[in-house]
């Protein structure tokens, strides 16, 4: 996947797709992969970078939704565990089964949860993990030895799926590019192409890097934008009603210290009515989230003070070592694109089911909503919508039983680079023409050289906070040291994209100025 020959690609074209899409997080992604690999021609273009927002900031879970389950959506519970299935098969480098405990300090949660459980259990059917269990204390304690032992009762036992995000969006972007489409990053929408009778006919783009501007014909444009939907559709009717309730998610990353083991928390009820995580992940401890309504969209939002401290009083409840603010790694925060139920003043009350919409007057398509989860399955329904809009010749969905790039059915044997999977022995492969290659980038980051420029020549990474965000996961796993790693970046990924000293330097001022946001306020 190269952008000098994506780029060229798209100039070379003489006639309009068949679809446009803008944006490229998980639904943008899935949706060019299945158009694609349906024979439709298809572009997609993302203001900065492949999961940029949202979509690299989750808690890293591919799950059916126990929470949905207590709110009484079991149609939504149903479609995410089967998607659930598909993911783990579809990608199995990237997605791996993860036990969870509900803890149990009172004697009715045990019962309550399992029950809750087996229900959860039942509904995956064929595509089920490993089925709920019931656990004395004592396995509880085995299972986490770090867990708050006083008035600890037991625990229920469960399974449910693991991934990396932005490295499953990478993957995404390869396989669209495979299957025949046309996926660039940093390629802005600007505007609407509109035909007699105010269709949109196409989209008007600005290339970021060389600040040309285009104008590229489509029979259909899909605005997958995530948080910034409305601000595409205001493109098409400046007066329209927002439709999204932009709510933030903010996760707290600890040393594995606080978790050890590969077993999970989960706890089913906070003081703000969420379900509240603590997962083992890299080689670190995940906490999260929170769900707070934010009244604007921005790409790189902030932490509220309130939010952290609520994460740490509540895991420090079932810790048996309280984490404090020096203990954060880094925090990280995304924005949950929620529609509007024109009712509800809490976020936490709204669906995380997708919505489609097709305006009467434009066509324009837009897609709104949902979770990593079930992104497969809001593609298919968005290209399916597509296809009969455009009057294109319809064709079946071939999604669910797709490879996606990197497949590998024993990733494991790669180790650290697991998460490359099939691509894991060409990155090996320069390691051995190039042993220097294995130096790392930072002692408290698992990146070498080889992953830079693999990053660089097969992955679009363009930028330091492409690489150290995204590509690898370095900034979440420990801002401080992704921020004092920045320079030795941008000095190798210089040799790779031919650019000067300037650029270096530019590139790690602008890395280090977000890479603050990352950081709690206890390490300024």
């Amino acid at each position: 996947m190269d952008r000098n020959q994506q780029s060229a690609r798209l100039r070379r074209r003489d006639r309009p797709y068949d679809f446009v899409i803008v944006g490229g997080g998980a639904t943008g992604l899935g949706i060019a992969v299945d158009a694609a690999s349906r024979g439709y021609e298809v572009a997609l273009f993302e203001q900065a970078d492949f999961a940029k927002g949202t979509s690299s900031r989750s808690t890293k879970l591919v799950h059916g939704g126990v929470r949905y389950l207590q709110q009484g959506n079991v149609a939504l519970v149903i479609d995410a565990l089967r998607e659930r299935g598909l993911l783990r098969r579809n990608a199995p480098h990237l997605v791996s089964d993860l036990s969870f405990v509900v803890p149990s300090y009172s004697w009715w949660e045990s019962p309550f949860y399992g029950i809750g459980l087996k229900v959860y259990d039942v509904l995956a059917g064929r595509f089920g993990f490993l089925p709920s269990k019931h656990l004395t204390k004592h396995e509880v304690l085995a299972q986490i030895p770090s867990i708050q032992p006083q008035g600890l009762r037991g625990g229920t036992r469960y399974s449910d799926g693991q991934f990396d995000d932005a490295r499953l969006a990478i993957n995404l972007a390869q396989t669209a590019c495979e299957q025949g489409a046309t996926v660039l990053n940093y390629m802005r929408v600007t505007g609407l192409l509109k035909s007699e009778g105010a269709t949109v006919s196409g989209v008007q783009v600005q290339d970021e890097e060389t600040q040309e501007t285009l104008a590229v014909p489509s029979r259909v444009v899909i605005n997958a934008t995530g948080p910034f939907t409305d601000q595409v559709r205001r493109m098409d009717h400046p007066e329209c009603e927002p439709i999204i309730a932009p709510s933030q998610g903010v996760h707290l990353v600890l040393d594995a210290s606080f978790l050890p083991g590969d077993t999970a928390i989960m706890v089913p009820h906070t003081k703000d009515g969420r379900v509240m995580f603590a997962i083992p992940w890299n080689g670190v401890a995940v906490v999260g989230t929170t769900d707070t309504p934010r009244d604007g969209v921005e790409l790189e939002p902030r932490p509220f003070e309130h939010e952290i401290e609520f994460l740490l009083e509540t895991a420090n409840r079932y810790l048996s070592r309280p984490a404090n603010p020096t203990d954060i790694l880094s925090v990280f925060t995304g924005i949950r694109p929620l529609v509007r139920n024109g009712g509800s003043s809490s976020t936490a009350s709204l669906s995380r089911d997708h919505t489609l919409l097709i305006d009467p007057d434009s066509g324009l398509i837009t897609i709104a909503g949902g979770k990593w989860t079930t992104y497969r399955k809001m593609a298919q329904d968005t290209v399916d919508q597509a296809a009969d809009l455009a009057g294109l010749p319809p064709q079946e969905c071939t999604t669910r039983r797709l490879n996606i790039h990197g497949f590998h059915s024993n990733a494991e044997r790669f180790g650290a680079l697991a998460f490359y999977g099939s691509d894991a022995p060409a990155i090996q492969h320069l390691i051995e023409e190039n042993p220097d290659w294995s130096e790392p980038l930072h002692p408290r980051l698992p990146v070498n050289r080889a992953q830079v420029v693999w990053a660089c020549r097969h992955e679009m990474a363009r930028t330091v906070e492409d690489l150290l965000a995204r590509r690898t996961r370095s900034l979440l796993l420990d801002a401080s040291a992704a921020i004092e790693a920045a320079p030795l970046a941008g000095a190798w990924m210089a040799q790779e994209l031919d650019r000067n000293a300037n650029w270096v330097q530019q590139q790690a001022a602008e890395f280090q100025a977000t890479a603050q946001r990352y950081r709690p306020p206890a390490n300024p």
